[in-house]
């Protein structure tokens, strides 16, 4: 049998809010009070990460448990590689976990395979409270107007730089707003002050986010619906940019560039001293911080901030096969709403969503890097664009493709404007099929 909703909770017929709000107003209880009236009930929950992300959320979940004793979880958690293809062959044999994170690269694809909870209705009647998000941030969870998620953190990309450096060599700091061509010229000074020792920048054409929002400085998006939004034009200048950067020593070569084109931490150039900057997440400043004694910091990347917009770092999503939805969605509001739970869950997936709690953690916080962190965030937060909609079906091999394109091009295999052209063919086959 479905649980029952939540008291004080709407469920999701409009006169079960009605009376809801009639019997809290009279009790002087507010919704945030009321406990879920279920049996007993113990729900999945999934997500992956590694052992910190797993102690900080079964603490928080903890925390809940302690306030509706009938609801207890069961934690599975796994490292990222083959964490969607496990979640897929649970949800297709029809035992998906209650509760799971999902990110911007299936949130579209697992709304329209129809494996996720729709919340439209628990978000119009506030049970999912998303007013203290974010507008750009509350969207992004949105696929075809109705809601399939709610964002669990914010972030936003960042160039991570090496103050240290700069002080060494009495260099400029890269400021917020830079055009691509102060950018490179910078980039090409640190090269030049550093006698080759050091590349001002980080090359990063594979990079997805980067190619984005240089896009979005033009106007344009990565995608429209399920083509390229952009034309075999725009990518083959956006690799000729960095094949100049690469020729005038501003970027590494190749064989120093390939490593960081994963994305994985722990290659990146700004930390092992290759490079003045990195082109990464603005969260994962702490992280980086943790692999140089040097200190670093963050901006945006360079073009117009307004590129930028509050980007859901990850969701919390339902499976729609559960059999205790009212208490699942009480869940979820309270992993991103309550100040207890955000104050647990600190800044590990990215910034706090609701702003409320940001602020009680951010006034937590010790250590330098995630303060810095989270003040570029509020700094970027009146810059901020309008969020796009989430990317199609089909978006993580879009993400290999650009490697794969930008790598040719890097390694001397193909030109930018052949690179591009195979990029927009493979591309849209890829979206339509």
């Amino acid at each position: 049998m479905p649980s029952r909703p939540p008291a004080g909770r709407l469920g999701r017929r409009l006169g079960a809010v009605l009376l809801v709000v009639v019997i809290a107003l009279a009790s002087g209880c507010t919704a945030e009070d009321a406990a879920p009236q279920d049996d007993k009930v113990e729900l999945s929950v999934f997500w992956w990460g590694g052992d910190r992300r797993a102690e900080l959320t079964k603490q928080a979940l903890e925390v809940y448990t302690k306030r509706y004793p009938d609801v207890t979880f069961k934690f599975t958690f796994q490292g990222n590689a083959g964490y969607f293809d496990r979640l897929s062959t649970e949800a297709a044999a029809g035992n998906a976990p209650d509760i799971f994170q999902i990110d911007d690269n299936y949130l579209t694809e697992y709304a329209q395979r129809e494996i996720l909870l729709d919340l439209t209705d628990y978000v119009r009647t506030d049970v999912l409270d998303l007013r203290k998000l974010p507008a750009g941030l509350a969207q992004s969870s949105q696929v075809t107007g109705r809601t399939v998620a709610a964002a669990a953190a914010e972030n936003t990309p960042g160039l991570i730089y090496n103050k240290s450096l700069l002080d060494r060599y009495d260099l400029p700091e890269p400021q917020i707003g830079m055009s691509y061509q102060d950018y490179l010229e910078w980039a090409e000074q640190v090269t030049e002050r550093t006698d080759g020792e050091v590349f001002g920048t980080m090359d990063p054409s594979a990079d997805y986010k980067a190619l984005w929002l240089w896009l979005r400085s033009q106007d344009k998006e990565l995608y429209r619906g399920r083509q390229m939004g952009f034309t075999e034009s725009d990518l083959t200048r956006w690799f000729e940019l960095w094949a100049d950067a690469r020729e005038r020593g501003a970027a590494p070569p190749p064989q120093v560039i390939q490593p960081a084109n994963s994305g994985d931490v722990t290659k990146q150039l700004v930390a092992s001293g290759q490079a003045a900057t990195s082109f990464v997440w603005s969260n994962q400043l702490p992280e980086l911080q943790k692999l140089t004694k040097d200190k670093l910091k963050v901006v945006s990347y360079p073009g117009n901030p307004a590129a930028h917009w509050a980007r859901a770092s990850l969701y919390w999503a339902a499976f729609r096969g559960t059999r205790h939805p009212d208490t699942v969605v009480h869940v979820i509001d309270f992993l991103v709403n309550d100040a207890v739970a955000g104050e647990i869950l600190g800044t590990e997936r990215g910034l706090s969503a609701n702003l409320d709690v940001r602020r009680t953690v951010e006034a937590s916080l010790t250590d330098e890097s995630m303060k810095q962190s989270v003040a570029f965030e509020t700094t970027m937060t009146e810059k901020f664009g309008p969020a796009p909609v989430p990317p199609p079906k089909g978006h993580a091999t879009i993400k290999q493709l650009l490697i794969q394109a930008a790598e040719s091009v890097q390694f001397g295999k193909a030109s930018p404007r052949t690179a591009a052209a195979s990029f927009i063919s493979q591309a849209n086959a890829a979206l339509t099929s």
